[in-house]
């Protein structure tokens, strides 16, 4: 029996979630139980949620299924230019709701579940929760995450108040999403010598691993293609080791096997921090060289379903294959295809070098000089002897052209060389990657002008033509109709459904900036989705929040630069006011904050305990009430995001002016109705500017401010005099005002902070307080809600679909088009 649907879910089914027709119900429903009835263990009545969960994703599967192979299909009979993006991690996201509402099925999942008796305990319905999240992946690792049976880390603070690291298992229960094709492994190599002989150069005596590709459909909007994510597990060669076995040494031979394929048991977990170690250099060779053998494979082959040969020339190699180089841990990519091309395809160097070029681009992500990967000499000439060759080879042929250029300028030749020779002797791979590449980009205005001014000033003036910007964006299917359907569907009620692939369409929005209803509509939905995170964090949190409070959120990785410190500070502030006066009006605000540390940052955890420590103090102060409270969000994630986004009142983008490449927290947060206090840093400046500065809370330095500043030098403790406030808050630091158990826990923070902030949180201290009290003053409403929808009416620009069209455009040199691939039932053209 169907359920009875109100006006309001008929709206929803027409305009953004698509129909949920009869044979659509039918077909799913007839689907779905068989796939729980084979997902069942025998004999067993009682189907779990994890059995309704793969259940469902098997059945939305099977309409994937058809469409990935027509797309491969496609490809190959028009034989386009692909585009292969080269990245060590990608944040995915949970799947299956992603791709019913991609594939406009999701009112008829809905449906067809609510329709099928389920097989359960007393007292209720199962809910169908999607638990294979995946939160950053490399190859096929997670944040600690492995194949199978392996562990990884997943950081969270599930025993506050410290970060604790738990073995992350996310592929126990198997991935639904995920194709292994063994028919594709590849062998990688490592170690071995370099032979130079009268037939060429061979990298002889190696090890060989063999690299086992997943490939996991990524769908898109309701255009019947189905792209490919390729991921690589490493395995050890049935032969590996086996004389050992044979002459007994059976338990030495399991252990270098396992050694082997530890390169795809778990991933580096650093943020913004290059850690020079040799299982991570085996990863990044890894992902590159089995991503390049297929690639060649691939642009050898064009005909559907064929492996043989059917190109013997690579002339064309540059118009039919893009590679990007995501930040530089695939830079390997260069000299690996200088090696195929020059050491196995027998090209001549300068040829060889045309192509590559050709071929590679590169996006930079950061300007902080301790995340720009430095490799020592030493460990490549161990573990890829032919590939520091071709990196010597590359360096010599590029400072001659430096030289030629800027004759006799030593010091220039010194800072754009491939090799340092300062210290330990090192591999630069941010020059390697804008040597070998026709492309260098930034990704956001500021960021982009900053590399071409400072970072890579050398390399911009010896070749201009090079540097471009590719400001960031996000996909408006997850971040708004899939996390927010209620704003997505007020927003399609007043404009139609068109902005949800073209996010330009939110301009019209501007026309129901002073229409009572829109304003009204947007406020309920907000203080709906408020009351639903409330509710949340009561049930797994078990913190109670005033959802009628000002939610401030800040929610990004843990970092410094971040300056998670400075809001600390604020919140500090805040409730030393609340102590003196109060009687006195005060908005109450909820102040959230959340993100993972890296392992081994040190200052990233006790940023998470002090937070922790500032929030036992506030919330249990019988006279702050809940005017104000402070909540650390533990195992921060894109599942949770997806939940605190649509529910943020104010979005907290505080790095300081000149460290944050672009952010993308940012642009969701502005999409989803929050707005914005920041520096004018990173995508902040681009945002500000669609939106109006008016509409946004900008405070601070700016860059040129920094700049100058490092010019004359930066003081903390002339701050510390100065502002009574500030002293307040660093002295009841210092005592063990939030920690009197351990009055020493924060003394590191209150040491960096007084002594060695490079990012100048003090600096900053004064700017953030009046501009928040412009936040809290006049109290949110009409005023307020006006603000939200100009800043959503505005975030049009920052679409993912316009960042991808203008790398199409602009680096890969294709057209993007909207053309439809026929569906799997429709006749091919």
């Amino acid at each position: 029996m169907s359920r009875p649907l109100s006006d309001y879910d008929k709206r929803k089914q027409i305009s953004v979630r698509g129909l949920a027709g009869v044979e659509n119900v039918s077909d799913l429903k007839k689907n779905f139980n068989r796939h729980l009835h084979f997902t069942l263990v025998k004999d067993r009545n009682v189907a779990t949620p994890r059995d309704y969960y793969f259940a469902l994703a098997h059945t939305v599967r099977d309409h994937l299924v058809g469409r990935w192979i027509r797309t491969q299909q496609y490809y190959y009979e028009k034989d386009p230019k692909r585009i292969y993006y080269l990245s060590l991690e990608f944040y995915m996201g949970r799947t299956l709701q992603n791709t019913m509402v991609n594939l406009g099925l999701q009112n008829a999942c809905d449906e067809a579940t609510y329709q099928v008796p389920q097989r359960q305990p007393a007292g209720g319905r199962w809910e169908i929760r999607e638990e294979n999240g995946w939160n950053g992946v490399l190859g096929r690792w997670d944040w600690g995450g492995g194949d199978g049976e392996q562990d990884g880390t997943n950081p969270s603070s599930s025993c506050p108040p410290w970060q604790v690291e738990e073995a992350d298992d996310w592929l126990r229960y198997g991935n639904p999403w995920e194709k292994a094709r063994p028919e594709y492994m590849i062998p990688v190599h490592f170690y071995g010598r370099v032979d130079h002989g009268p037939d060429g150069t061979k990298w002889v005596d190696t090890q060989v691993i063999l690299a086992l590709p997943y490939d996991t459909p990524v769908p898109g909007y309701r255009n019947n293609t189905v792209n490919t994510m390729r991921l690589w597990s490493a395995r050890a060669p049935n032969e590996f080791n086996l004389k050992d076995f044979n002459v007994g040494g059976y338990i030495q031979a399991v252990l270098d096997r396992n050694l082997a394929e530890n390169i795809s048991r778990v991933l580096y977990p650093n943020d913004n921090f290059f850690e020079g170690k040799e299982l991570r250099l085996k990863q990044e060779y890894f992902t590159v060289a089995a991503t390049l053998q297929d690639i060649i494979r691939r642009f050898k082959s064009s005909k559907f379903g064929s492996r043989d040969p059917v190109r013997t020339s690579f002339d064309a190699f540059p118009d039919k294959v893009a590679i990007q180089l995501n930040d530089t841990h695939p830079s390997l990519a260069i000299p690996e295809l200088m090696r195929v091309l020059v050491d196995t395809e027998k090209l001549d160097w300068e040829k060889a070098w045309d192509i590559t070029v050709r071929t590679c681009a590169y996006t930079n992500h950061t300007v902080l000089p301790e995340a720009l990967e430095r490799w020592p000499v030493n460990l490549l000439e161990t573990l890829l002897p032919r590939h520091l060759e071709i990196i010597y080879e590359i360096n010599q042929r590029f400072l001659d052209k430096v030289n030629a250029m800027f004759p006799g300028d030593l010091d220039r030749l010194r800072r754009m060389s491939l090799v340092e020779e300062s210290g330990i002797k090192r591999i630069n791979m941010a020059h390697l990657c804008i040597v070998g590449s026709h492309v260098i980009n930034g990704v956001a205005r500021i960021h982009s002008d900053i590399l071409k001014k400072t970072v890579f000033k050398d390399f911009y003036e010896f070749e201009p033509h090079k540097f471009q910007n590719k400001t960031n964006g996000i996909t408006p299917r997850r971040w708004l109709v899939l996390c927010n359907p209620g704003l997505a569907e007020v927003i399609a009620e007043r404009i139609g459904d068109e902005y949800i692939s073209d996010l330009d369409h939110l301009k019209k929005l501007l026309a129901f900036v002073d229409d009572e209803g829109f304003i009204r509509d947007v406020a309920k939905i907000k203080q709906e989705n408020k009351l639903k995170f409330a509710a949340y964090l009561e049930k797994e949190y078990k913190v109670k929040i005033n959802p009628n409070s000002l939610f401030d959120v800040q929610v990004k990785r843990i970092h410094e630069y971040k300056r998670q410190l400075l809001n600390c500070l604020h919140v500090i502030t805040l409730y030393n006011r609340i102590k003196k006066e109060p009687n006195q009006h005060f908005v109450p605000r909820t102040v959230m904050i959340g993100g993972k540390a890296a392992p081994g940052y040190h200052m990233a955890k006790m940023i998470i305990k002090l937070v922790t420590a500032i929030g036992d103090v506030i919330n249990n102060d019988p006279v702050i009430g809940d005017r104000l409270k402070m909540i650390f969000l533990e195992n921060y994630r894109v599942s949770l995001a997806e939940k605190v986004v649509p529910a943020a009142d104010l979005s907290e983008q505080i790095s300081t002016a000149g460290t944050e490449a672009s952010g993308t927290g940012n642009m969701k947060f502005m999409l989803n109705g929050a707005l914005t206090i920041g520096t004018m840093d990173g995508a902040n400046v681009e945002m500000a500017e669609e939106a109006g500065e008016e509409n946004f809370f900008i405070f601070g330095m700016r860059v040129e401010d920094v700049e100058e500043m490092d010019r004359k030098g930066y003081c903390a403790k002339d701050y510390y005099d100065r502002i009574p406030e500030l002293r307040q808050v660093m002295d009841q630091l210092s005592s063990g005002f939030f920690s009197p158990k351990q009055p020493e826990l924060f003394k590191d923070i209150v040491n960096m902070l007084m002594n060695n902030d490079r990012f100048k949180v003090f600096a900053d201290y004064e700017a953030y307080l009046k501009c928040q009290e412009n936040v809290s003053w006049p109290p949110w409403g009409t005023e307020w809600t006006k603000k939200v929808i100009k800043n959503i009416a505005t975030s049009g620009k920052f679409s993912s679909d316009r960042t991808i069209s203008q790398y199409a455009r602009e680096i890969w040199g294709v057209e993007p088009t909207h053309h439809k691939i026929p569906a799997p039932d429709d006749p091919r053209e």
